[in-house]
């Protein structure tokens, strides 16, 4: 049974500002509703292997050994900074050829895929969320956290979705300005940066 509590609770853990939302937003942004589509593809599978994890208990590794904790953290934070970097040194321009973009599709969805597989508080997050939604007495609780897991999943799959369709409209603004394009650019560049920094020196 799906409460009306855990759905809620998705939903503002997913619409809050976080690494995917960022990431589809940007790649809305600056390459349309097709990439932006691609990246909120990508951000949404890399939940599985998080989701898996927990389900199957390997999240206890992370949760217990200092040193795989930090590893994966220091790991997800380089590849953030990694695309900070990527970013600040783009050129200002929103323009793509179709042949461009098809080849592109598969590298944005992957670096979605990418930025959730290298955060390991997802893993301790789903640690920490699914087991609050199931019963004490419920027959088959990892069935019951796959499929709690898996709304999860198309709760993001959805909102993301839209995060990249008002970001596509969003392109309007800044298409044919080259001056703002640099200047959202490398906003974004600075909160990836951020990101990596804080995911580098937070605790756990």
């Amino acid at each position: 049974m799906i409460s009306m509590e855990f759905l809620i609770t998705s939903f503002i853990v997913v619409v809050l500002p976080g690494t995917g939302v960022i990431y589809t937003i940007s790649t809305g942004l600056f390459r349309g509703t097709r990439a932006g589509v691609f990246a909120a593809t990508g951000c949404t599978a890399g939940i599985i292997p998080s989701m898996l994890s927990c389900i199957l208990g390997l999240a206890v590794i992370f949760h217990t050994s200092a040193l795989a904790f930090q590893v994966l953290k220091f790991a997800g934070s380089a590849y953030l900074l990694y695309l900070a970097w990527s970013m600040w040194r783009q050129t200002g321009t929103l323009e793509l050829t179709a042949e461009e973009n098809r080849k592109s599709m598969f590298k944005i969805a992957f670096k979605g895929f990418l930025i959730n597989i290298l955060n390991p508080k997802l893993t301790i997050f789903f640690l920490a969320f699914l087991p609050q939604f199931i019963p004490v007495q419920a027959p088959m609780p990892v069935l019951n956290m796959l499929v709690l897991g898996s709304v999860f999943m198309g709760m993001t799959w959805v909102v993301f979705i839209v995060y990249a369709l008002l970001a596509d409209k969003a392109r309007i603004w800044i298409a044919n300005s080259p001056g703002k394009v640099k200047y959202v650019q490398r906003t974004f560049a600075a909160m990836f940066a951020m990101l990596g920094a804080r995911l580098a020196f937070s605790g756990r």
